[in-house]
């Protein structure tokens, strides 16, 4: 955590550097010089960072301030004038041809990616940034459309290589004819110094929002957990998640945490009762007109009788049960889209579709029925012993069982979106004032993918409570949900808020007033940390949202198929995901700690996926379903405690993917780098094959681009300045190279050649580079690891030279790797003398046993 605010003194505003590198004259705008865009507007206007930011009224410590100071010069603000005030303006900001650039754009209202082009034409709408390559001297510019008085912006392409900036209110109430600092600019030789020092600046700039070195993240990011979506969606319930934890535990990983999504509400839908739960809902787009219409768990939550599932005769659970009604829930929303496309068309075959629906919905409720024990109703305990005379239920019950139970499960997370549930909060049925509001979206989202949850919230509208209330109405959910032994809150559907602000002084004003509520309620209930994040990828929200929020997705959710029917979508939606979190933590990564989601361990494309998150920097967490697992594959992920090889950072694309297309250019392998503690990784991912349709406005396959793919790495792609910690490492004069996949050892200079590889589509190989130290003058050495772990140079926790050798401290079990050029003498487990395997390649190599008394760590020592 940041130390406590000082007051700025006149000494640290004396670094403030007034000569900027940029210059906008004659409608001709520069960088050193350098032409960067031409045409710009006669009432486009620059300004200096000293001219229109003040950090004696920033909140910022005196450290950060210290540092923004000094690179002001680097900086600056677009602003422009039209003569009419509107609520939303566009204005072209210039034009610019044959420079690279990589953006982030909303494909939908909630997420965003990555794209690449050449000229201002070619951005898509919604753009959230841009990154312009200046190859003349070697160096970055970028663009950030950011909030100024009551309007957000967003960068848009125009005609003529122009590229328009869109400033929004979101509300014709709201209205204005000019803004000063309506976008900021900022230069530097080195693109991820870039990102962090631009974010740096409006952090202070904006003062409405902290950095992710200001904040403390949750407690689960370093661990393993599971997420109740992809294995129940709506039927969730207490047997269910039990034995779903149980399935881990019993397969020999012992999950820390567990998300409790979509589906354990008190939600009801109009027309139906008010004070009634929503019957035998499977899938997400059913309730998405649904409505909170009270603050605790629903019915099958509710009627959990404590000690139910501790003693000898708990209940069984039957998940065939539930995957034939995710097999019918399925059926029947591929019906429901078939029937409004038969009604658009008037066709003939609606009555047999509308039959169909109509079976299908009985098919549904008699698996509800017809296995009471595996969906919706709890059975009682039948324990008779005296401690159970009291009984407790509901939430509170089933946590309290679930920590008795699973004695490392640290944290409990459930859902919610953020206006309560999709559909808001039911007027009438809560304390608070809540009123059905119609969803109106900005025209900047017509270019955006149709989504099913849009469609639903349109259709529905919104019950939203009044802003004025935002802070009773967060604590009235979370004050009870804390007291139910929860810890922590997953919550969805933030942009919902920017359909619904025409009447509260539009999306910034709204925004804020919810956010406000929601800050003070996760400081208050959930130890100012205990949220994730989730469709939450719009400028606003990282802007306004993430004064407390430490940690959001950032990609699209795991998608085990497409859901519009490319049998070839189980693959390439896999590199997609990808895309999304690795581009977009070039930005979320400044301000939260990046979630890469979930992914199913027995996917077709799972160890595609696991080697993404082994070396993701966040938690690792699968939404498996009851009793499908895949365990040799989790335990090169997981140690048996729960715990995880973490990196200490989190992945970026290296410099050589950044202005590239690794989707579909049919020559760009995805690569990012990381940090561990004592070394570099590089993973190298295959994810040709999809991509965005600008046409279409739709990700779709590009069959034509799913095949094998050359490329090369080199240890100078390991960003090493980008951590204090891992600086040094970026100094030595040779590396060991392991490959994890093939199992091979290389080695590498600053000056060596690079590695060449190809790689198959859905597949990747991880590149540890790890530091050689000479012992004794000529001994070679490196440690390398557990390799039976994707992440082996994460088992290294400790390292410590000695003048005749290496102390080791390792954790896991398994195969622990070294380099060394010579065999050692003696080699020491926990103090004592084992057996080891030495090779003339340099393998030096022993099997490690799992200490549960050590908590899995043990010390190794070895002597020259």
């Amino acid at each position: 955590m940041a130390p406590p605010n000082e007051p700025v003194n006149s000494r640290t505003l004396d670094l403030i550097k007034t000569d900027s590198l940029f210059d906008l004259c004659e409608g001709k705008f520069t960088v050193k010089g350098v032409p960067l865009l031409h045409d710009v507007p006669e009432n486009v206007f620059f300004s200096s960072f000293s001219s229109i930011c003040k950090p004696s009224e920033s909140n910022a410590p005196p450290s950060l301030l210290k540092k923004i100071l000094a690179f002001s010069h680097k900086g600056g603000f677009f602003g422009f004038n039209h003569e009419t005030p509107s609520d939303r303006l566009m204005n072209s900001l210039g034009s610019f041809n044959g420079k690279d650039f990589v953006s982030i754009f909303r494909f939908k209202t909630w997420w965003s990616t990555q794209w690449v082009g050449k000229s201002g034409s070619d951005l898509q709408m919604e753009t959230q940034w841009i990154l312009l390559e200046i190859p003349e001297i070697k160096s970055y510019v970028v663009i950030i459309p950011i909030i100024e008085k009551g309007f957000r912006s967003a960068l848009f392409p125009g005609s003529n290589d122009h590229f328009m900036i869109c400033a929004e209110s979101g509300s014709t109430k709201v209205k204005e004819s000019s803004f000063n600092s309506i976008a900021y600019v900022h230069f530097n030789e080195n693109p991820y110094d870039l990102m962090k020092e631009a974010y740096s600046v409006l952090r202070v700039h904006l003062n409405t929002f902290k950095l992710l070195e200001e904040k403390t993240i949750p407690n689960l990011a370093d661990k393993f957990g599971w997420c109740t979506w992809d294995a129940f969606y709506l039927t969730v319930n207490p047997v269910g998640v039990f034995h779903g934890l149980d399935d881990f535990t019993k397969g020999g990983v012992e999950p820390r945490f567990v998300i409790i999504d979509d589906g354990w509400q008190s939600i009801s839908i109009d027309g139906a009762n008010p004070n009634e739960d929503a019957k035998n809902l499977v899938l997400g787009g059913e309730q998405m007109t649904a409505r909170l219409y009270r603050f605790d768990e629903c019915d099958k939550f509710k009627k959990y009788e404590s000690g139910l599932l501790l003693g000898p005769n708990s209940p069984p659970f039957n998940p065939k049960t539930i995957k034939e009604l995710i097999t019918k829930g399925i059926e029947h929303e591929h019906l429901g889209k078939q029937r409004d496309k038969a009604i658009l068309s008037k066709s003939s075959d609606l009555a047999e579709i509308e039959s169909k629906i109509k079976k299908v919905i009985k098919e549904i409720d008699d698996l509800f029925g017809g296995d009471q024990s595996s969906t919706s109703s709890v059975p009682k305990s039948e324990c008779g012993s005296l401690c159970c005379k009291k009984k407790e239920y509901g939430l509170k019950a089933f946590t309290k069982d679930l920590r008795t139970k699973f004695k490392g499960l640290d944290d409990v997370y459930v859902w919610h979106a953020l206006c309560g549930a999709w559909g808001g909060v039911r007027p009438g049925t809560t304390h608070l004032n809540t009123k059905i509001v119609p969803c109106k979206l900005s025209p900047g989202l017509d270019g955006t993918m149709v989504d099913l949850a849009v469609v639903k919230l349109v259709e529905g509208s919104i019950g939203l409570v009044d802003p004025n209330q935002a802070n009773d109405f967060y604590d009235s959910m979370h004050s009870y949900l804390a007291e139910s032994g929860v810890t922590g809150v997953k919550v969805d559907a933030i942009h919902c808020l920017e359909y619904v602000c025409s009447e509260h002084g539009g999306r910034v004003d709204l925004a804020k007033a919810y956010y406000e509520g929601l800050t003070k309620s996760i400081a208050k209930n959930f130890n100012g940390n205990g949220i994730i994040a989730s469709m939450q990828q719009c400028n606003d929200f990282f802007f306004l949202g993430t004064n407390q929020v430490s940690m959001a997705r950032v990609g699209d959710d795991f998608w085990f198929q497409d859901p519009n029917g490319d049998p070839m979508g189980a693959f390439w939606l896999q590199g997609v995901h990808m895309i999304h979190c690795s581009y977009n933590s070039l930005w979320m990564g400044n301000m939260i700690q990046p979630d890469w989601d979930m992914f199913l361990s027995d996917h077709i494309c799972a160890k595609f996926h696991a080697g993404s998150r082994a070396i993701c920097g966040g938690p690792i967490y699968l939404s498996d379903s009851v009793g499908s697992h895949d365990f040799d594959l989790i335990k090169k992920l997981v140690f048996p405690d729960g715990t995880i090889p973490k990196c200490i950072h989190f992945p970026l694309p290296t410099r050589d993917c950044l202005f590239k297309n690794p989707l579909f250019d049919q020559t760009t392998v995805l690569k990012i780098w990381n940090f561990n503690k004592y070394g570099g990784v590089i993973g190298a991912f295959n994810c040709q094959g999809a991509g965005w349709d600008p046409k279409e406005h739709k990700f779709r396959g590009f069959p034509e681009c799913y095949k094998p793919i050359t490329g090369t790495v080199h240890v100078t792609e390991v960003e090493w300045n980008q951590k204090k910690e891992a600086s040094d490492l970026g100094k030595a004069e040779e590396y060991v190279v392991y490959f994890n996949q093939a199992e091979e050892l290389s080695f590498m200079t600053q000056k060596s050649e690079p590695i060449q590889f190809t790689i198959q589509p859905s597949t990747f190989e991880l590149y540890s580079f790890i530091p050689v130290t000479k012992l004794g003058g000529s001994i070679k050495f490196a440690p390398i690891g557990l390799t039976n772990m994707f992440n082996s140079g994460g088992t290294i926790l400790g390292l410590e030279y000695v003048e005749s050798g290496a102390k080791i401290k390792v954790k896991g079990g398994g195969n622990f790797l070294a380099y060394s050029s010579e065999s050692p003498k003696k080699f020491q487990l926990n103090g004592s003398d084992v057996d080891f395997k030495w090779l003339s390649d340099g393998k030096l190599s022993l099997n490690l046993p799992w200490i549960e008394e050590a908590c899995g760590v043990s010390d190794l020592s070895i002597l020259f």
